[in-house]
């Protein structure tokens, strides 16, 4: 039997392939994370919560499933008209904070569909590219739409990469840089114009 791939809208499989990788990697990752609760708790290892090494498996296990529910989001499938809370977002935000070099700030209320989250962790993963040694990220939500304000000390300017928002890449994507195109696929999707700029100092995108 063969896939039908004519019958699936643009960008459709490979959100499947998404939702299916983050689905298989996260019941091995919650596994080891009960793993290491189980170590901390037992009488036989007495001591073994303060262990550095122990604390390490377990930053880097919270670490990854935090990622993992972004990277569900950003690269999975979105089905129907499902909603994600504020509460959802802001816990979704929160695991780009997770390795200490960006901090991030939500001033939106309400629930939202989970395509424009999609745009949101997308769009989050471009301003993490242009800030490879950290900065801070402010998210904000009114009438005009969405807005991602980011500052840094410095930035990583690449300005044939970030022409992919506009549609007009310059260059091929390496897979690190995936979520530039499919930010720009989303939007075209969802007919959002966005705009955007990177200087020495920050980033910014709206739409």
């Amino acid at each position: 039997m063969t896939l039908d791939t004519t019958r699936l809208a643009a960008g459709e499989l490979s959100q499947l392939l998404g939702s299916r990788l983050c689905h298989d990697l996260v019941s091995p990752l919650g596994a080891i994370g009960n793993g290491v609760e189980l170590l901390e708790m037992s009488p036989d290892f007495p001591g073994i919560a303060a262990c550095p090494e122990l604390q390490l498996i377990a930053e880097s296990v919270s670490s990854a499933r935090a990622r993992i529910q972004i990277f569900r989001v950003a690269f999975g499938q979105a089905q129907g008209d499902q909603r994600i809370s504020r509460a959802g977002l802001a816990q979704l935000l929160d695991g780009f904070s997770a390795q200490g070099r960006m901090q991030v700030q939500l001033d939106a209320q309400g629930d939202f569909p989970r395509a424009e989250m999609r745009m949101i962790m997308l769009a989050m993963m471009c301003l993490e590219t242009a800030m490879p040694w950290g900065g801070k990220v402010t998210v904000l939500h009114g009438p005009a739409g969405w807005r991602l304000v980011a500052e840094a000390d410095r930035t990583k300017q690449d300005a044939a990469l970030w022409a992919w928002l506009g549609g007009e890449g310059q260059r091929n994507p390496l897979p690190s840089e995936v979520h530039f195109p499919l930010l720009a696929e989303a939007l075209a999707e969802a007919r959002r114009r966005p705009t955007w700029e990177v200087d020495e100092t920050g980033a910014e995108i709206a739409f």
